[in-house]
This record gives structure tokens, sequence and C-alpha cells, in this order.
């Protein structure tokens, strides 16, 4: 059986929060890089794939799915067999919930408050992050905060929730800092993430790739 194809870009949180859920799972995928600034993502050929041009992209062996959690999930739900891996998204009623709840949370509040000011580096062409986008990641920050009340944000262990929250945060505290003072419970949750052994290669070189690209982008666009 080939491999699943994903579609993917390294400085992407959503892209990486997929590869990290392949890793979690022990699955090899073949990563087909998408360059986005030259326009791969509009070709005839990739919008057959996803006509709504965003990735990832995941093409298991004719299976198409075009939305990070989605294909996290049918991931977990088709190669998380043995060795606990299926706790990765629990079947359990409730447990589920709570990573449902998280990934609403990902999307919703931690990469949406992120892309805006990624957008505007990259397509607005600002000089500097206005102040209240600042204000706007610090609370995202504070609420993430305010509910880890156990060592993973849906529960005791680690979950999808957890790979797609850290490729957000990890972006963001790159170009705004989180005092580790003011959010002890975000540092602690950061560091044990960190010790997987496969974090650094598939999410924080990709993450600090995107705070360095978000501040050349504003450097430059202070030049304009």
């Amino acid at each position: 059986m080939p491999k699943p194809v994903l579609y993917t870009v390294r400085l992407s949180p959503p892209c990486r929060a997929v590869e990290l859920t392949a890793k979690a799972l022990g699955l090899e995928l073949e990563r087909k890089l998408v360059n986005l600034l030259a326009g791969q993502n509009l070709t005839p050929e990739f919008l057959k794939l996803n006509p709504k041009h965003t990735i990832p992209v995941l093409d298991d062996n004719g299976t198409i799915i075009s939305e990070s959690h989605a294909i996290m999930i049918y991931l977990v739900r088709k190669y998380g067999q043995g060795e606990g891996k299926d706790a990765l998204y629990p079947t359990e009623i409730v447990e589920q919930a709570r990573v449902n709840e998280a990934l609403h949370f990902e999307s919703g509040v931690l990469f949406a408050r992120l892309r805006f000011i990624t957008e505007l580096a990259i397509f607005g062409r600002k000089p500097e992050i206005p102040e209240d986008r600042i204000e706007y990641v610090r609370k995202a920050y504070r609420l993430l905060e305010d509910s880890l009340q156990t060592d993973y944000v849906a529960g005791s262990r680690l979950t999808i929730a957890d790979l797609s929250c850290i490729s957000s945060v990890a972006s963001m505290v790159g170009f705004i800092p989180m005092e580790r003072s003011e959010f002890p419970r975000v540092h602690g949750w950061m560091e044990r993430l960190k010790q997987l052994p496969y974090y650094e290669e598939i999410n924080g070189a990709g993450a600090t790739e995107l705070a360095e690209f978000i501040v050349n982008m504003l450097a430059k666009n202070a030049k304009l």
C-alpha cells in the first residue's frame, strides 16, 4: 500500500500539527512541499485536490482530506491501533468532547490570532505589529493558561489537541514573548511537549523559522 501523501509547508502550524500526529503514530508520510508564495496552491492540479486552495491536504490512496484537525482525527482512527496510540483521539464520549473543545479553541482562538498577525506582515505589508494585535495574542495566552488544569490541554494524557495547540503557540512566542512568571502553566506544558523525541525536528525548527520569517518581513516592510 502506498504511503499517505501530505501536501505541506514547514512554516505552517496546521501542517506541522498533522506531521506531529503522524510521528506520534509512527506513520511515515510522503511529503510534497507546496510553495504558497509562488502560488502552487492555485494551480489547476492542486485545485482539483482542494478547491479551497489551503494546506495541509492529505491524499490517502485517493481519499482526500483538506483540514488539519480532520486529517489528524482520520489518521488516528485509521492508523492508531496498538500501544495506546488511539488515546491520541479517545473514543470515550466525554474525553473526546474535551479534545474537540481544545481543537476548536486552537482553530478559533490560537491560530486565528496568529493568522491576524502573519497576514498583516505578509499581505498587509505592515512595518510592525499593532499593539491591539499583540494584546489580542496575550489574551489568548491567558485563556490557555487559565484552561490548563492538568498536564495537557484536554486531560492527563497527550492528545492531538496538544499537538495542534503547540503548533500555533510555539510559533507565536517567537515574536510575541510569553513570560514564565505570568504564564507558568503554559510554559510547563510546552516543556512537556518539547520532550517528545520528534518535537524539534517536526515543530520546533519550523516554528522558529516562521517567527524569523515574520520578523524579517516586518523589517522589510519598514523599508518600503
